[in-house]
């Protein structure tokens, strides 16, 4: 099962960012690892749906 979670982050901008952290398979070994990213809002779905 994929772990994902989001946490906001604040900025003195209008825009707001936010930490990514998804839990990746690797297809070669099987083991798993998190990739972890900071983002504005928008781009949120994009990243866990690649």
């Amino acid at each position: 099962m994929a772990k994902k979670a989001v946490a906001t982050l604040r900025d003195k901008s209008a825009k707001k960012n936010v930490k990514c952290i998804k839990m990746v398979k690797s297809p070669k070994t099987g083991a798993y690892a998190f990739k972890e990213e900071i983002l504005d809002n928008e781009e949120v779905k994009t990243f866990f749906s690649k």
